[in-house]
């Protein structure tokens, strides 16, 4: 059997409509990075064939609820197996965090990995609403496998002391600091693809 990977996106998530629209209006686009896949559409290729990269298209990323998100996500627990690997890239982390902290999670995880990922509300334009976490993540902790935290420096997406509170909120996990991957828009990640093949 494959090794199974489930990769969770990042996204938006707004308070009102109004606040989604000016984000709409103002949102500068990156036409040249829309052509450019980014790593975790090339993680198939980069792991190979023995492994089964699941790359699922959550609701509305622009405009993110997570009952929308916990919805999808549930439906996707009879296709897993035990052994799984997760990933999650910013909100996606901060998704996974969320969900394991409240549900039990039927499939046994290896290892989850969060990939700048948000923990707090620690900016004004920086708010998580219905996807912030718990007062305490243990269920996170207990069901999450061995815990990887990726984060870089000059990342201004997501403040890098938020992998530091992830650290403090499991003690065991393993912290990288980057300092020049930014929000980790990159075509490849291959420190991930190394410790997931060590894993394996």
């Amino acid at each position: 059997m494959k090794q199974q990977v489930l990769v969770i996106h990042g996204g938006d998530t707004f308070d009102t409509r109004e606040e989604y629209i000016k984000f709409l209006k103002e949102h500068e686009l990156d036409f040249q990075k829309m052509m450019i896949a980014g790593w975790k559409e090339n993680l198939r290729s980069d792991l190979g064939d023995d492994y089964e990269v699941i790359l699922p298209k959550m609701p509305n990323n622009t405009n993110a609820t997570y009952e929308e998100w916990e919805i999808m996500f549930g439906k996707l627990i009879p296709f897993l197996h035990d052994g799984l690997i997760l990933v999650g890239h910013s909100m996606g982390g901060l998704f996974l965090a969320k969900y394991l902290s409240e549900n039990n999670f039927k499939p046994k995880v290896r290892a989850t990995f969060l990939v700048a990922a948000p923990f707090g509300d620690n900016l004004p334009e920086y708010e998580l609403y219905s996807f912030s976490l718990p007062k305490k993540i243990d269920g996170f902790a207990r069901q999450a496998g061995q815990v990887f935290i990726f984060h870089s420096s000059d990342d201004l997406a997501v403040p890098p002391r938020d992998s530091g509170d992830y650290k403090n909120a499991v003690p065991n996990s393993e912290l990288k600091m980057f300092t020049d991957r930014g929000h980790f828009g990159q075509p490849h990640l291959p420190e991930l693809v190394e410790v997931i093949k060590k894993l394996a």
